[in-house]
């Protein structure tokens, strides 16, 4: 490495910018393994506290790119596009977006994670399907892209591998919730998957990364132009994620909620803001028709997955007992906390801590009432699938997540804004 890392530790650590040099030899260095974890942590935290500025949040994109290799889609015809999500609860998007966007034309190559926090992630709710293979090399990719024009798998440690190590580091020394390091890890993921284009879900609200709106726009700001500066064609929606997205929270129960939105049903708010992603004029009607869930039932075979427990919940779901939260009151659900109803589902082992945890596909939490519905007394709010542990803490959250009051709350909107180059 011709630059020291105590010179870019230093530099940074007195808020000073690291030159593109400097910040591609840490990049290189960390994977290399010529920069220890501690010295890697320290360059996160400083850069938490000091900030990147726009071109050190580029060059840091551009480094985490070229330590690995990029998938080629050369000899397939496009467009690839693809969706990300920054996080939220009951999020179960991608697995209607993806087979979507394939019947409007489009081929989507589909890079997705686990879940680290109070729910699972995109990996998480498909490896509820059995056999579901989310660990497929990148000429299984190709042929699954090819033949069928979608996958949903995990990253190869050939992506990006920096964004891995820097990612750990950054959930071991609290320094997530940084906007250039968050920009960076995303685009870089995004890009190595050899998109064109790139449609943002910025969630805001108690469910998300970003609590209020102010920070959700820094956020989709920074992606839009670090996505855009880099020739990769993005655009940012932010959503609501103050009460859950659909109904369903959990693993299994998310899949089949995604199911019936594929079939053309399921709840409104999952169907719309699916639709408004999609940013197609024939999405509405294509989503309607069921075309989708065919595509999506093709991707699941390709991947190795059993498409007949697509329709056997409870060969996804396990042996789970059932509680139900009832309403004590009669009037209108003036609360449903996205973060209240993700810790219940936590508890009941519905999420992970530690990237090493296995996570229950099938507890959860299917609410039958949000915002704004009227409920009567003893009606059900919301029945909790679970095993042996966990009950009694998400009973409490379910309990304190879940209000019913006498006045009817203002309608709540579902996309906030939207951000284009």
């Amino acid at each position: 490495m011709n630059v020291s890392i105590e010179t870019i530790l230093q530099r940074k650590r007195e808020g000073h910018a690291n030159s593109s040099d400097e910040i591609h030899a840490f990049v290189k260095g960390v994977v290399d393994g010529d920069i220890s974890r501690p010295q890697a942590a320290a360059w996160l935290a400083f850069a938490f506290l000091n900030g990147l500025d726009f071109r050190e949040t580029v060059a840091l994109t551009r480094a985490m790119v070229g330590s690995g290799r990029r998938l080629d889609w050369n000899g397939l015809s496009g467009p690839f596009i693809d969706k990300h999500s920054t996080g939220g609860v009951g999020d179960k998007v991608s697995l209607v977006l993806a087979p979507l966007w394939v019947e409007l034309g489009c081929k989507v190559p589909m890079i997705s994670g686990r879940g680290l926090g109070f729910t699972g992630g995109t990996l998480d709710k498909l490896e509820s399907i059995p056999g579901y293979r989310c660990d497929l090399d990148s000429a299984r990719l190709r042929v699954v892209l090819r033949d069928i024009g979608c996958f949903i798998s995990g990253q190869t440690g050939e992506l990006a591998p920096a964004d891995g190590i820097l990612y750990a580091l950054r959930n071991e020394t609290s320094t997530v919730p940084s906007i250039p390091l968050i920009t960076a890890s995303i685009l870089s993921k995004k890009i190595c998957e050899g998109v064109e284009k790139l449609v943002l879900d910025v969630k805001v609200g108690s469910g998300a990364f970003m609590k209020d709106l102010p920070s959700a726009r820094r956020l989709a700001e920074s992606l839009v132009k670090v996505g855009n500066g880099y020739g990769l064609d993005t655009k940012a929606v932010l959503s609501d994620m103050g009460q859950p997205l659909g109904l369903a929270v959990g693993n299994a129960i998310e899949v089949m909620e995604a199911v019936d939105c594929l079939k053309g049903g399921g709840p409104g708010d999952l169907f719309d803001l699916t639709v408004r992603l999609a940013d197609h004029p024939d999405a509405l009607e294509t989503l309607r028709s069921g075309a989708a869930y065919e595509r999506f039932c093709a991707m699941v075979a390709a991947q190795g997955g059993d498409v007949a427990a697509l329709s056997t919940p409870t060969r996804m779901m396990g042996p789970v007992e059932e509680w139900v939260l009832e309403a004590r009151q009669s009037g209108h659900v003036i609360a449903c906390d996205a973060i209240g109803v993700a810790k219940a589902a936590f508890y009941l082992g519905a999420g992970r801590s530690r990237a090493e945890q296995s996570v229950s596909p099938g507890v959860g939490v299917l609410l039958h009432h949000k915002v704004g519905d009227h409920v009567e007394q003893g009606e059900p709010l919301a029945v909790v699938y679970h095993l042996d542990s966990g009950l009694e803490r998400a009973r409490k959250e379910l309990s304190k997540a879940l209000l019913v009051g006498p006045e009817l709350p203002s309608p709540r909107e579902l996309v906030l804004e939207e951000f284009v180059s």
